[in-house]
């Protein structure tokens, strides 16, 4: 039976915290929202260290890509700045859109920073030079989350008009749509495996897609309200959701079975509004939310 005991919580925050990102140094998490500053934590003081750099608007993305110094924030202006670690500095500003950058993800191996934004566009940016590469016009309508498939294959976008759209990463060529949520797609994973994407939705429903063709392998009421994000184990079979029904759940990735959730009506002290996104930290699990709170939870398995 997978129990939940909450550890610590962090407090600082102002205002909503939209996201949360791992460093790529052990032991640091950053948090960025509604704040006029993205934040530097310790997981291994469970203290605050620092507001890393001002912004000047809300933060809805954090990325840091793995063999680079590099935190990139995706602004509410569009503008994304990137902070270089080796000079503790911002040291440029990636201006192309024009409006909300909700989603940041960085392609293994390639070399490449995936920006998506609410004018239904993915800008492609070298990590290298940090200079646009392309564009890609994935929708007519906001563009708000991105999942690489392990292996570098596929790469599936979560549009507001209900849509996943599915691209080649060798070429970024369009490959298929996936349709059957029925409200904005706010989250999508592929398993570690490959094997099946999961997205999660407004509707407050995850699907389950084969890889193959993305036809719907299983679809599951998961919540109440808007599934915000969705987080697989490191190295375990399981995901979490996180959801703006305030709760917290735990999925068996084999059956797709609920294994936990963890919620103030389950007798939880957890958060008291939407829950916004989710982190690993080995069997750690880190949730932040509009309540302003960083809260770490000691997942056993």
């Amino acid at each position: 039976m997978i129990t939940a005991e909450k550890i610590n919580e962090l407090t600082g925050h102002g205002n909503p915290i939209f996201t949360a990102e791992l460093s790529q140094k052990p032991g640091i998490l950053f948090t960025g929202g509604n704040d006029k500053g993205v934040v530097e934590w310790s997981l291994k003081t469970m203290s605050f260290i620092k507001v890393l750099f001002p912004v000047p608007a809300s933060v809805y993305a954090l990325n840091c890509p793995e063999g680079f110094p590099y935190l990139f924030a995706g602004l509410r202006t569009g503008d994304v700045p990137v902070f270089d670690f080796s000079q503790q500095k911002v040291v440029k500003l990636l201006k192309h859109h024009t409006k909300p950058i909700f989603d940041i993800k960085a392609v293994p191996g390639k070399n490449e920073l995936l920006v998506a934004s609410e004018d239904g566009s993915v800008s492609i940016w070298s990590l290298e030079t940090l200079d646009l590469i392309h564009t890609i016009q994935v929708s007519h309508d906001t563009v708000r989350c991105v999942t690489i498939s392990p292996g570098r294959r596929h790469v599936a976008f979560g549009c507001r008009d209900n849509s996943i759209r599915i691209y080649d990463l060798d070429d970024y060529g369009y490959i298929t749509t996936a349709t059957g949520h029925t409200m904005s797609v706010f989250s999508l994973e592929y398993s570690p495996n490959g094997e099946y994407l999961v997205s999660g939705s407004r509707d407050a429903q995850l699907k389950i897609w084969n890889t193959v063709d993305y036809a719907l392998l299983q679809n599951i009421p998961a919540h109440l309200f808007a599934v915000n994000h969705i987080a697989f184990h490191p190295s375990l079979p399981y995901f979490a959701t996180a959801s703006m029904d305030k709760s917290i759940k735990i999925w068996d990735a084999h059956s797709f079975k609920l294994r936990k959730a963890i919620s103030r009506e389950k007798g939880y002290p957890g958060h008291v509004l939407s829950i916004n996104k989710l982190a690993w930290n080995d069997n750690y699990l880190i949730s932040v939310s509009d309540d302003k709170r960083v809260i770490l939870w000691n997942i056993g398995f």
